[in-house]
């Protein structure tokens, strides 16, 4: 999940094809529908994003009661408005007074613990939760951030690969070659340096031990000459998530498929492509596309049919790109990868976002 930023935003204003009295208000790649009046293009408001948790009071103040997602009723959410994708709020909250936003957009003030947004926290499962011990030693975890938020991320050109983002919940392994320690944790505790002590009904070591993963990790610590290997792979199935790609995980097997590797190399972390590794048997997450970066052929990957069952079962979450070849991106400060999830996935009913 991306991290949470409540940022000044310069607008881009644009016409809603189905409402007289509604306009679109665009912020990177997302689009937020506003009243028709409220901004023009130039203007600089505040950006609440998808996942915000807002105060009551905030909530009242936008006219929002009783509108917004959850049980409290107090989550963005990405909605359809007069069949127009709406995703986060555009607004200029009255706690600001008369803030600067212009000037708080040119130097990325993150608006959030002054308006009292936090971020949304979905519960856990007692299959993906456990006993945990302290692993100070854990490979890090990187956000993936969303492209329509940071669309300079990529440039025409660039050799990219674009995997399928699969909806399930994040299995993380560190493998210590010294002594051939494993320590398994779920994205969430993992960045708290907390791994979940093995237990047999616990889902991520059930998916850990039903892959082989340990004897993988090992074989790529080897081939390497790694310290640590870590393995993020997603693990997926009914009882997961919504959306279960065909696979009943409280009956059998959940389902697996890696997504990334990291590899601690003469005391350097490389990030690592899986599908480009010399090691057998790893299940990997479907590679859609792999050539030069195209705005409009990711964005346009990210809709459809999962191809993870073979049998487009039901909608896809998203996708993932990446550069090939592991590069920084000075627009994120790290490595140069981000997501775009599907809009039909964004809107869905019922929906489920356990980490």
């Amino acid at each position: 999940m991306s991290t949470l930023r409540v940022t000044a935003e310069r607008l881009t204003i644009t016409e809603h094809p189905n409402a007289d009295a509604l306009e679109l208000a665009q912020v990177g790649l997302y689009r937020a529908v506003v009243a028709k009046g409220a901004y023009r293009t130039g203007d600089f408001a505040v950006y609440i994003p998808e996942q915000a948790v807002l105060p009551d009071p905030l909530i009242g103040e936008l006219g929002l009661t009783g509108r917004l997602a959850g049980g409290a009723a107090n989550r963005v959410k990405a909605v359809r408005l007069r069949g127009e994708l709406s995703q986060g709020i555009v607004c200029r909250p009255a706690a600001l007074g008369d803030a600067d936003l212009e000037r708080a957009a040119a130097e990325d003030e993150d608006f959030a613990e002054r308006l009292g947004i936090t971020k949304w926290v979905p519960p856990v499962p007692v299959s993906m939760s456990g006993d945990v011990e302290s692993a100070p030693d854990l490979l890090p975890w990187t956000d993936i951030e969303n492209l329509k938020r940071h669309p300079g991320i990529f440039a025409a050109g660039d050799l990219v690969t674009v995997t399928e983002k699969l909806h399930g919940t994040a299995c993380c392994l560190t493998y210590h070659a010294d002594g051939g320690t494993l320590h398994v944790t779920s994205k969430g505790l993992g960045s708290q340096r907390l791994a979940l002590v093995e237990a047999p009904g616990n889902l991520y070591w059930r998916a850990v031990r039903g892959y082989g993963l340990p004897a993988l990790a090992a074989e790529l610590a080897r081939t390497l000459g790694a310290a640590r290997v870590g393995i993020y792979g997603e693990v997926y199935g009914g009882g997961v998530q919504d959306l279960g790609y065909g696979v009943d995980a409280r009956r059998e097997l959940p389902g697996y498929a890696a997504f990334d590797v990291c590899a601690d190399i003469g005391g350097r972390l490389r990030w690592l492509d899986p599908a480009e590794l010399p090691v057998g048997d790893l299940p990997l997450v479907p590679r859609l596309y792999h050539g030069p970066f195209d705005l409009d052929r990711v964005l346009e990957l990210a809709q459809g049919r999962e191809t993870v069952s073979g049998r487009e079962v039901h909608i896809r979450e998203g996708v993932v790109v990446r550069t090939a070849d592991d590069t920084y991106s000075p627009v994120l400060g790290g490595r140069a990868i981000a997501k775009v999830v599907g809009d039909a996935y964004l809107t869905r009913k019922g929906g489920t976002e356990y980490e």
